[in-house]
């Protein structure tokens, strides 16, 4: 008996593991979260001090064309707003630290946007609500706001 309960144990925890990683891979298909979590990924490794991510032509893979216009007409006019990076909300963070934890919550669909709420960090995380629109089939960064109180 007691090799049957230590067996059937083995094999709940295997499809609760099985289970957690389809309900990943669900996120991996077009989805807005899988389009945060791909564009965050690709952000933080190509941040660097000897290039930024939003002068690189492969930023229109993850951000309106519009948006992307528009933040680079107001880096160049007056640098980031608030004086820290736009799409991170922060002047400085560990890239190692949020590349291996970046947490994308369950989207709120209002209308045709998706409102996606991602965190950032082990430590003090930093949290952030991506807004995302359908472009051409692909979802497409509009906006991403704060979660600070109102100064």
């Amino acid at each position: 008996m007691t090799r049957f309960l230590s067996l059937l144990v083995a094999v709940v925890c295997a499809l609760a593991v099985g289970s957690a990683s389809a309900a990943q891979a669900a996120v991996s298909q077009n989805s807005p979260e899988a389009a945060a979590i791909s564009f965050y990924t690709w952000f933080i490794q190509h941040d660097s001090d000897q290039t930024y991510p939003l002068s690189e032509p492969d930023i229109e893979r993850y951000v309106a064309t519009d948006t992307v216009g528009r933040l680079r007409n107001d880096y160049a006019h007056a640098g980031p707003p608030n004086g820290v990076d736009y799409f991170l909300k922060v002047q400085d963070y560990d890239s190692r630290d949020w590349l291996a934890h970046i947490q994308v919550q369950r989207a709120l669909m209002l209308g045709d946007v998706a409102v996606v709420p991602v965190s950032f960090g082990s430590q003090d995380p930093v949290h952030v609500l991506v807004f995302l629109k359908r472009v051409d089939a692909t979802w497409k960064i509009i906006k991403i706001d704060d979660t600070w109180e109102y100064r």
